[in-house]
């Protein structure tokens, strides 16, 4: 008997323990941040050596994330979870007793091992565990667990680092993981048929060269320059190995990730809506703390503080927001909040060397409000249109593609910033050098330097503006989603005991 999640009512136990493992990963992925100078001081590295914490941990899931349709397929919910947060509790008590760097560095692609299949493991039980009218909901929920630890997560990580060793960091996480797991090991029961499907190796390795190439690449690309080999090449075998993947994902008869996804018009546009708007979005990660700390001296501690009203309105918002895509789908919510994220985008445009704490913390919490609006919404709606069996792979494209276009959005950023940067000083330098003054004093040089890069921050703002412009105008043409006939049928053996639980 084929005992998929819609016969009886939603696995609320399987889910919240899911949803503590997923809230625990994204916990411990914002808390870092802020503790990278002290790494660097501590362990005697780099910026340049410390950066791999954040793009080993980017890989890792880049590598991982596009496997997860397959072992969701294959392997029950009980076995993916205790594996996942197994991985993820081990990398962090590596990290927690590292005191060379390339430990750390190991403890962090172990945790990224594990985190990247927690997430999609999580999304495709949500999907299959409600019906389509309620799904909005149970995502809002989900949404308002998750954007909590971001919320909290830097101010959390400055009062540590501020008191404490950031080892701490780990120590902090690994109890809370360690009773996880065991909580996991304990309450999910769930079994699965054997289920007659095997990965194959040459999409692994293409998978892996191809996301793997465009994310390193990409990565680089803001520190390393364009025409830096290390850049163009590894996209260049990026590109070439991820276009191989695809023409061969098309050939098998059960493939890794299954790109007919795009089939569908809604899964489709919620996609190309998604990767602009993380392209976009990444201005106000990145470019924000510049602003604050580099050009108005505002204390790390300060500059979390600034982003936690945002940060906790967009927690707040995900299940009002849940609610009225149920009831008014995701369109109206979509055009509304790309408006508003719009509006609020242009105005960091503007900013200057008097612009008023406050108004940071009003304009940064109005583009948050705005971005609750469109990102569950435009998600769900795409991924309400597959048919059940097309989840698994939904959900891992989305995951992947996130990781990419947060990957090429910020090397776009960082490359408009700088070349910006770099022409306004020129020309600063030039009207100096006219006026007959000589070669400009230290003191005078730097004020200019500051002057070119808060130029070059409104200006990048601005083209981030267009590009969320750009992103409003697609969703004018979104539609309230449906699932759409599956001319394979029920495929059963995907989905069968994916949540069955001893007393559900």
């Amino acid at each position: 008997m084929d005992q998929s999640i819609n016969t009886a009512r939603p696995p609320y136990g399987l889910i919240a323990v899911l949803l503590v493992g997923a809230f625990i990963t994204f916990l411990n992925n914002t808390l870092l941040n802020i503790a990278l100078p002290s790494i660097m001081k501590d362990l005697h590295v780099e910026t340049s050596t410390v950066q791999w914490l954040t793009t080993g941990f980017m890989l890792v899931s880049g590598v991982m994330i596009p496997t997860t349709a397959f072992l969701i397929r294959k392997y029950s919910v009980r076995q993916l979870f205790l594996t996942a947060m197994g991985l993820f509790t081990a990398g962090t008590i590596i990290a927690g007793i590292s005191h060379l760097f390339f430990i750390l560095l190991i403890g962090r692609m172990v945790q990224a091992a594990g985190a990247a299949i927690m997430m999609p493991l999580l999304m495709n039980v949500m999907l299959v565990s409600f019906p389509i009218h309620k799904r909005g909901t149970a995502m809002g929920v989900f949404g308002l667990i998750l954007m909590f630890a971001p919320a909290i997560g830097p101010t959390l990580s400055g009062w540590i680092v501020e008191h404490y060793d950031w080892r701490m960091l780990f120590h902090f996480i690994t109890p809370i993981a360690i009773v996880v797991l065991l909580i996991g090991f304990f309450m999910l029961k769930d079994k699965k048929e054997k289920v007659d499907i095997r990965l194959d190796s040459l999409s692994v390795l293409l998978s892996s060269i191809g996301f793997g190439g465009l994310l390193y690449g990409f990565s680089s690309a803001g520190n390393q320059g364009w025409d830096n080999p290390q850049v163009y090449v590894t996209i260049g075998i990026g590109a070439v190995s991820l276009i191989i993947f695809i023409l061969r994902q098309a050939k098998l008869a059960d493939p890794m990730l299954n790109f007919g996804v795009y089939k569908y018009p809604m899964f489709a546009l919620s996609s190309v809506i998604t990767m602009v708007m993380n392209m976009a979005m990444f201005s106000g990660f990145l470019l924000l703390p510049i602003y604050v700390q580099t050009i108005r001296g505002i204390s790390p501690m300060d500059a979390g503080l600034m982003l936690l009203p945002g940060a906790l309105l967009n927690a707040a918002m995900s299940p009002i927001t849940g609610r009225l895509f149920d009831r008014i789908g995701g369109r109206i919510l979509a055009i509304t909040g790309l408006a508003i994220t719009s509006i609020a985008t242009y105005l960091f445009s503007q900013l200057t060397f008097e612009t008023t704490y406050m108004s940071l913390v009003i304009i940064h919490a109005i583009r948050m409000f705005g971005l609750s609006l469109v990102m569950m919404p435009v998600s769900t709606n795409g991924l309400n249109q597959l048919p059940r069996r097309y989840y698994p792979h939904g959900t891992a494209m989305n995951n992947t593609l996130n990781q990419v276009s947060g990957a090429i959005g910020t090397a776009i950023l960082v490359t408009i910033m700088s070349i910006r940067t770099e022409s306004v000083m020129t020309r600063l330098m030039t009207d100096a050098l006219h006026q007959g003054g000589g070669q400009p004093t230290a003191e005078i040089q730097q004020q200019m330097l500051l002057t070119a890069t808060l130029d070059g921050i409104n200006f990048t703002f601005f083209i981030s503006t267009i590009v969320i412009a750009f992103a409003l105008v697609l969703a004018f043409f979104i539609k309230r989603s449906t699932p759409s006939e599956d001319p394979l049928g029920e495929t059963s053996r995907n989905i069968k005991g994916v949540t069955k639980l001893a007393g559900n």
